[in-house]
């Protein structure tokens, strides 16, 4: 649907919002039927592909789920697959889309499983990303409405409509498809609140390096980028930053030259900007690629800096692809919607979840530069209105790593410093497990290794040990077997 008609939508008029309303439901079942292999009878295979499908349908959406009296609605992006759906009764699995524009329906394990289970698959673009835009303007007023708690009710209600929209389409008003939920990172995390606060929406879940412990002083993250690393390694990125500290003093706009980065006037911003390219190949399973140059380098007493920026430039900009501006506060203010999604994740961040990526106290890798003061004028300079993060609300309400939920299947990889704000140990009905291996990363049992470029359907044969990922989903499978037999979920529990 397009921007003027969303807009519209928006308006107050009850006679313009029936139409619009009749306009999508017209619009979305035009491309819902387009994709069914139930009305298509030549659908071809997406296998091979990125994406199980990118064409995409609408639903309204509230914006204030709290808020009985307002009716304001957005137009809210969902893509779905049903190529393996055993229709009518089949399982759906719902996977989470979190910080960013969701594209369509990525083709990794989920894709497997889903042919496994015969399920349909279906995505929820988040609120406030990619298309997904309640307004215009990414004012921090307008930001309000940007919370977990709302992005959580967004997909009840988002389930509950395709729930419907199966009882319309296969004329069945008593269909009651087994939900199963996915989601890795920050979806990861939004799948296990939704199986601990919507238990009787789903069968259960797999959050997938699923961060559900909000942090202030998230020194943890660098202690294990430092780990993963390795001594000599960790020891050449630490020279590295005493460098750049020692050049942004001498001539800063010479140092900040080197990476193409002299947008960057802010110091913590660009210090930020080169631990997190460091962090980035830790994280997504190229550890080699940052690492293997250093120490040779450092070895042969080669220009760390000069190595360093190299790597910055080809892999972190070119290859990786990450914008600068993504790091630049001025940036940051920009309230255009559409621009970017830095705008959107960093209030989120400053409003609920924090995960302060911040020097820690011994053998820091990052620059003490990026402290916890750092991190809180950025959010003040960006948002105008001395934003400071409510984690321990946010912990008290979700658990943290201590939720208390059940069917919630929990995995890391042991490389992934985001893994100690996920739950590492098991607990009753949530069990929890640890890949391990040298390039095991963020979301490695959804996506292999390493996860940049995309592996099709999860490859894991890159894996430096893919049976510690083959055992990770041999015991996912055993998970959603678990969860969607019938008759082992009476009392709301699945056996294990």
């Amino acid at each position: 649907m397009s921007w003027v008609v969303r807009n519209i939508a928006r308006m107050r008029s009850p006679h313009l919002l029936f139409v619009i309303f009749l306009l999508s439901l017209l619009l979305s079942h035009v491309s819902v039927y387009s994709l069914s292999p139930f009305f298509r009878a030549d659908l071809v295979s997406l296998q091979g592909s990125s994406y199980l499908t990118q064409n995409f349908s609408w639903m309204s959406q509230r914006l204030d789920h709290f808020t009985p009296q307002d009716e304001r609605v957005f137009e809210q992006r969902y893509f779905e697959y049903l190529e393996f759906f055993d229709a009518p009764s089949g399982p759906v699995f719902l996977k989470i889309c979190g910080e960013s524009a969701c594209r369509g329906i990525v083709n990794d394990y989920s894709a497997v499983l889903a042919r496994k289970f015969n399920a349909a698959v279906v995505s929820l673009e988040h609120r406030y990303y990619g298309e997904s835009l309640p307004f215009v303007d990414l004012t921090t007023d307008n930001l309000t409405y940007l919370t977990t708690y709302q992005a959580l009710f967004d997909l009840a209600s988002f389930r509950n409509y395709y729930q419907d929209l199966l009882r319309t389409r296969f004329n069945s008003s008593e269909l009651e498809n087994p939900w199963f939920v996915f989601g890795i990172s920050y979806a990861g995390a939004l799948s296990a609140w939704f199986q601990l606060k919507f238990p009787h929406l789903s069968r259960g879940s797999l959050a997938s390096s699923g961060v559900v412990q909000a942090i202030f002083n998230f020194t943890a993250f660098d202690e294990q980028v430092s780990r993963s690393a390795g001594p000599a390694c960790s020891d050449a990125l630490m020279e590295i930053t005493a460098l750049v500290e020692k050049g942004l003093m001498e001539n800063a706009t010479a140092v900040k030259s080197m990476f193409g980065a002299e947008q960057l006037t802010i110091d913590g911003d660009f210090m930020y900007f080169l631990a997190d390219a460091a962090a980035i190949a830790i994280q997504y399973g190229n550890p080699d690629i940052l690492c293997d140059p250093l120490v040779a380098g450092k070895l042969l007493g080669q220009d760390l800096l000069k190595l360093y920026a190299e790597y910055v430039k080809e892999y972190f900009i070119n290859s990786f692809g990450v914008s600068i501006d993504t790091y630049d506060q001025e940036h940051l203010k920009d309230t255009e919607a559409g621009i970017n999604s830095d705008r959107q994740w960093w209030y989120q961040v400053c409003n609920e979840l924090a995960y302060f990526q911040v020097a820690p106290g011994n053998n820091s890798i990052r620059s003490r530069l990026v402290d916890a003061k750092y991190h809180l004028d950025l959010c003040t300079n960006v948002f105008q209105n001395g934003m400071y993060p409510a984690v321990d609300t946010t912990n008290i309400y979700y658990g943290g790593v201590r939720i208390t939920g059940s069917k919630i299947f929990f995995t890391n990889g042991s490389q992934d410093p985001w893994r100690h704000a996920s739950k590492q140990f098991s607990s009753p009905g949530e069990p929890s497990w640890l890949i391990a291996c040298h390039n095991c990363g963020h979301g490695t049992d959804l996506r292999g290794c390493p996860q940049s470029p995309l592996q099709i359907e999860g490859n894991a044969s890159s894996c430096t040990d893919p049976d510690a990922v083959y055992k990770a989903r041999e015991a996912i499978i055993s998970h959603i077997q678990s969860c969607l037999a019938e008759d082992n979920c009476k009392g709301g529990h699945c056996s294990m």
